[in-house]
């Protein structure tokens, strides 16, 4: 798993080959570039799938984020049901950045703003945030990530996060809970929760 956190050199090493993974956004199947390196490049991950069956991305406004973007499939996805919005699409790893830039270049979308989470402008404030995070990089990380980002919801913004019931949504729902953030489970499915998220309270 360190894909979650370190920054692999640009472009395809030796022996490398680019992949091609299908996504269906509304009506329409779109075919997104991967890689090696980056999160599920050979698939668009079970908990994402869950989580774009999930949630209403049509006629959002404001400022949206993904955190931890890789190749792009909610980006996009979130970029195509809402246009106009901006989409903040974020991630540690460059080469998923290359990646999510590229395809949101390919299917015109130019409301994404593909960038690394410190390049995100400190005054910015969301009003929805999705997103598949990092179980795996352990809990003082993912802690501290999720404080960071959930911290800057507007107070009418929410946030939608998917985990998968046997890597710890049900300790990740109480954490936040305790940590002043209004928890809700939306759905269960193939073992992912899908948790709602407000602001806190002032």
């Amino acid at each position: 798993m360190a894909h979650y956190f370190e920054s692999p050199a640009r472009g395809l090493a030796a022996g490398e080959r680019a992949q091609v993974v299908p996504l269906r956004i509304g009506g329409r199947e779109v075919r997104l570039a991967t890689a090696p390196g980056v999160f599920s490049g050979s698939r668009v991950d079970p908990g994402t799938a869950v989580l774009l069956d999930a949630v209403d991305f049509s006629g959002r406004h404001g400022d949206l984020l993904d955190i931890g973007c890789g190749y792009g499939p909610l980006s996009l996805t979130m970029a195509s049901f809402a246009p106009d919005a901006t989409v903040w699409a974020v991630d540690v790893n460059d080469r998923a950045l290359e990646l999510c830039r590229a395809n949101a270049q390919r299917l015109g979308l130019n409301n994404v703003r593909v960038c690394r989470p410190e390049q995100v402008p400190a005054e910015i404030r969301f009003r929805f945030v999705c997103s598949n995070p990092a179980i795996r990089i352990g809990k003082p990380k993912l802690h501290a990530m999720l404080s960071h980002w959930l911290g800057r919801l507007e107070p009418d913004g929410e946030a939608y996060l998917v985990v998968q019931r046997n890597l710890g949504s049900d300790s990740l729902h109480r954490w936040l809970v305790e940590q002043g953030w209004p928890t809700t489970r939306v759905t269960s499915v193939r073992g992912y929760r899908v948790l709602q998220c407000l602001p806190r309270n002032p």
